[in-house]
């Protein structure tokens, strides 16, 4: 867990860190992968990886490849085009992965998982299982939702949540959600130019969720959505880092001590697997 004093991160001493980075920063706006961002996110993960963290990465993207590779010009509202275009999409997203990462001869795994994989106590154990060996064998798993077997009843809604679930699976000491915006803001600074930007908040605190706004287009996740994401993990008793992906160097600079978005502390201790699943 963090120890947080005189508003200074100790986040050098998390060893296990789940990564979630979402479709925008991914994407050349939204028109398929941008290999160039991703190969500067696969330099920092590697650096990270080198240094001896253990990173777990939740990548989006698929969808908006998948519209790409079929010339879509926008994202389809009905489940079975969304799953079809997932299903495309991803190809081209664990490709670029791998692709990336390889340079760092540093090898990966694609983990598809669904809400049911983490409902059902044999399959979220036997998940639990096979992170874990993939994370003893140094190999970076490269976490997405199964969207294609997915249904809207059942479905995570959002990679958000999904990184969520995973920090508490594999008692992740940090989340880390990487997104468009600097982090949480006392109010919503689309339409408040005095929004400040909270350095720390306590992730159970209710009054987060009146500071927060809604979402973009390619994605299925806003503020909204990764507060909901850093009060589910702190439950499980991981805290999460919420912080622009557009700031230059943004893994290293945090890990270093840098301070950057915003913290969610949390005050309980981390669960195991079997604690998580009931």
């Amino acid at each position: 867990m963090i120890e947080v004093v005189d508003g200074q991160r100790k986040l050098s001493e998390c060893k296990r860190i789940v990564v979630k980075i979402g479709s925008s920063l991914l994407t050349a706006n939204g028109q398929g992968l941008d290999l160039d961002a991703i190969s500067h996110w696969a330099k920092q993960i590697a650096d990270l990886h080198n240094a001896g963290h253990e990173i777990i990465l939740v990548s989006s993207g698929a969808v908006a490849e998948g519209m790409v590779r079929m010339k879509l010009a926008s994202r389809p509202t009905d489940l079975p085009s969304l799953q079809a275009c997932a299903a495309i999409g991803q190809m081209g997203l664990i490709h670029t992965w791998s692709s990336v990462l390889e340079n760092h001869s540093i090898r990966t795994a694609q983990v598809l998982l669904t809400h049911d994989d983490l409902a059902d106590r044999r399959r979220y154990l036997n998940s639990c299982d096979a992170l874990q060996n993939l994370i003893d064998w140094r190999v970076i798993p490269v976490i997405n939702e199964n969207d294609t077997v997915s249904t809207d009843e059942i479905r995570f809604g959002d990679n958000d949540t999904l990184a969520a679930m995973v920090a508490g699976q594999v008692h992740a000491d940090l989340l880390i959600i990487l997104t468009d915006q600097q982090g949480m803001f006392d109010s919503d600074p689309r339409h408040n130019p005095d929004a400040k930007l909270l350095s720390t908040v306590r992730a159970m605190d209710d009054v987060l969720f009146e500071m927060a706004g809604g979402g973009g287009v390619l994605g299925r996740g806003g503020m909204v959505t990764k507060v909901r994401a850093a009060r589910l993990a702190a439950k499980s008793g991981c805290p999460t880092l919420i912080a622009s992906g557009e700031s230059d160097n943004v893994l290293s600079r945090v890990m270093a001590g840098e301070m950057l978005g915003t913290l969610f502390t949390t005050d309980k201790d981390r669960m195991t697997a079997h604690q998580q699943w009931l």
